[in-house]
């Protein structure tokens, strides 16, 4: 008790944490640090990913597609992009532990959840959730709003009216509008949020606001940032998003260091 006390009464405010301003080779150096933190303790990493990630993702779209539901399947894998920060907490505190030379192990990475920063990671983790299930309200509001006269009766009949109908093709236009839209905001506000709950004291509110001033004050940085991370995705997951196992927490690990290179 008296930690999480100490822990309020010492709580840092967005105007005593500064921003610097990067280049597209922080982005390659911050992958490679990924990489190497990856490297270290592989088994860690990837059983975190599919045990928390992958796992939960095939389950659930498996489910929806079952309940004919195929039109949200792919939001649904493309949205966990959106709570994809909330996923790799553990690996931030991994490149954290192994970075000051601490034990990193599977025990390890989740001590924080007996820290006073706890609090803090679970509201913005809420945040992260609230904002995968608004996601998810959209791409169905938009997709009845296209087929909801005649919707597809099977996977198969939704799959040749993506490809061959007017209608197909701007819900493939604006579903990926508003995908970006729901992507950038996910960015903003946590790309360097939650490795900053992990490593100072500070309130979730107070990391939202660095985190989206880290994006503004680096906008094309980042953006190629989120580019990168979308392309690595699309590439691990395209073997049965068995690459996934190894892209997620090499992103994860690098999202570390982007983080320490951003924030003074």
């Amino acid at each position: 008790m008296a930690q999480e006390i100490s822990f309020r009464d010492t709580q840092v405010s967005s105007s005593e944490i500064g921003v610097r301003t990067i280049a597209l080779n922080d982005l390659w150096q911050s992958l490679k640090e990924g990489y190497d933190d990856f490297n270290a303790t592989p088994t860690v990493g990837m059983f975190l990913t599919v045990l928390l990630y992958l796992l939960f993702a095939l389950l659930l779209t498996l489910s929806l597609v079952g309940t004919n539901l195929p039109h949200l399947a792919f939001p649904i894998v493309a949205g966990f992009t959106l709570i994809g920060p909330v996923v790799s907490v553990g690996l931030f505190e991994m490149s954290r532990r192994r970075e000051r030379g601490l034990d990193v192990s599977w025990r390890s990475t989740f001590e924080f959840v007996h820290s006073a920063s706890f609090a803090p990671i679970l509201a913005l983790s809420l945040v992260m959730m609230l904002l995968y299930v608004a996601w998810l309200f959209s791409a169905e509001f938009l997709f009845f709003g296209l087929f909801g006269d005649d919707p597809p009766v099977s996977a198969s009949d939704f799959v040749t009216q993506l490809v061959t109908t007017r209608r197909g093709a701007g819900l493939i236009f604006y579903g990926f509008l508003l995908g970006f839209i729901f992507a950038f905001i996910a960015l903003a506000i946590s790309v360097v949020a939650f490795p900053l709950l992990l490593d100072r004291p500070a309130s979730a509110a107070t990391a939202v606001a660095i985190s989206i001033r880290a994006v503004t004050s680096n906008l094309t940085v980042m953006l190629v940032w989120g580019l990168i991370v979308v392309v690595l995705l699309i590439a691990g997951a395209i073997v049965f998003l068995i690459g996934l196992a190894a892209v997620l927490p090499i992103l994860g690990h690098a999202t570390w260091h982007l983080y320490r290179k951003v924030v003074v």
